[in-house]
């Protein structure tokens, strides 16, 4: 078998094998093939695309390339949450604890966060002595203890996606459908999971802007659940303006903590109820989401959630008295009030423009080594269809470095669009997808 023969094959258009797969993400993850033959064939899937079996197909061949845990010894239903990311997404952070408080197996694997969206990693590891580079053993045993752990990608887990993604990102194919399918699945079925519970954003805040292109991806990463024997549903949800109201790595740390109290923004715990409800129906927990949410709902408001939240911290190295007094937690020397400029209604907010300006105070990176402040961020007190006034508050700055404020305050507040018309409500979950 020949990697020249399996690009042409793909370049006229034709599907690929299993075994075609295999051999070239194989040979690619040990050096067998070339980049520039690997980024032909990354471009001509990008052009050409590929169904749901090849999609499939390339999923199992990148996740096999690594470790693949085995979490057999744990008993119940291994159920998972990933995101595609947006602008003050931290559910993650509050779903986990949740749902296990409520008797769900929750293995969760994240990232780091590059542009205009943060990510879990960073969000925790603003907790003094968070670890997210638990063994696999220490995974395993936490898992046992308190049924959920929130690690970041092992080195060994999926290699191939590791090293296709970095090829990607250099020869423009990052929004290839099948690709983007292909590699969070990968890394999420590596973790030895039975169901996974997709949150896929659309909107100006998220990578993928338009509903359309948002379903395409949700409906191949169900497709792959269905032909890997996972348990698969994707709701698509609004990325139209920031989840809740805090962005920046301990910000959000402090509202998670408010909502596992029983407190937060309403879009924040209206989310996170849902996700969670299809979590504990995937798992067997219940027959219907929303005796789900009825469940959920009572152990944020009787603090088993926030109790096993504050076990997670604990086991996981964090200063679990930061948890219980959030002042302790990392905060900005200095803070500027951005004011309204006219009366009238948010008509629409450019909620990428707000992740960019957060990044512009150190809160997000915009290359792999840049270093995060966990102190930095903005928290929106104005969002789509409030009234506002002039000179009234829409959000507050919280920044270390002087010389960033000044651009960074321009930056926010072209994202605001005022007018004299209050603009329709949106809906936070548009679509649910099932395999």
């Amino acid at each position: 078998m020949r990697a020249y023969d399996i690009i042409l094959k793909k370049r006229k258009g034709n599907k690929l094998t299993k075994e075609e797969i295999a051999f070239f993400v194989n040979s690619y993850t040990k050096g067998g093939i070339p980049d520039y033959q690997a980024s032909v064939l990354l471009m001509t899937i990008y052009f050409k695309g590929m169904d749901d079996e090849e999609t499939a197909n390339l999923t199992e061949a990148m996740m096999n390339s690594g470790d693949v845990y085995d979490l057999s010894s744990i008993s119940g239903k291994k159920i998972d949450k990933h995101s595609t990311g947006g602008v003050g997404d931290k559910v993650s952070i509050i779903l986990a604890p949740l749902v296990a408080s409520a008797g769900v197996v929750v293995p969760m694997m994240s990232g780091r966060g590059l542009g205009h969206t943060g990510e879990t990693l960073d969000k925790l590891e603003s907790i003094p002595g968070f670890r997210t580079n638990l063994t696999k053993d220490e995974f395993i045993s936490n898992l046992k203890k308190i049924n959920v752990a929130m690690i970041g990608q092992s080195e060994l887990i999926a290699p191939a996606d590791k090293k296709l993604y970095a090829l990607r990102d250099l020869t423009g194919t990052i929004e290839s459908i099948p690709l983007i399918a292909s590699s969070i699945m990968s890394k999420k079925l590596a973790e030895g999971i039975d169901g996974l519970v997709l949150d896929v954003k659309t909107g100006s805040g998220a990578f993928m802007k338009k509903e359309r292109d948002a379903v395409r991806l949700a409906k191949n990463m169900a497709a792959i659940g269905k032909k890997t024997g996972k348990k698969v549903v994707a709701l698509i949800t609004d990325m139209d303006q920031p989840l809740g109201n805090a962005i920046g790595n301990s910000l959000e740390i402090k509202e998670c903590i408010e909502v596992l109290k029983g407190r937060g923004p309403q879009d924040l715990i209206d989310i996170t109820l849902e996700l969670g409800a299809y979590m504990l129906k995937l798992a067997g927990k219940v027959n219907n989401v929303a005796k789900g949410k009825d469940i959920l709902k009572r152990h944020l408001s009787d603090g088993s959630a926030y109790q096993r939240f504050r076990d997670m911290v604990e086991l996981q190295g964090g200063d679990v008295r930061a948890i219980d007094n959030p002042s302790l937690l990392p905060s900005a020397k200095f803070s500027k009030e951005l004011l309204s400029e006219r009366t009238g209604y948010i008509l629409k907010m450019d909620t990428e423009a707000i992740g960019i300006a957060s990044c512009m105070l150190g809160a997000g990176r915009e290359k792999v080594e840049d270093k995060i402040d966990p102190a930095v961020g903005i928290v929106i007190d104005k969002k789509n269809g409030d009234k506002v006034k002039i000179g009234e508050r829409l959000a507050l700055l919280h920044y270390n470095a002087e010389d960033r404020l000044a651009e960074t305050y321009k930056k926010l507040q072209g994202a605001y669009l005022i007018s004299s018309k209050r603009p329709k409500k949106r809906q936070l979950i548009r679509r649910i997808i099932m395999a």
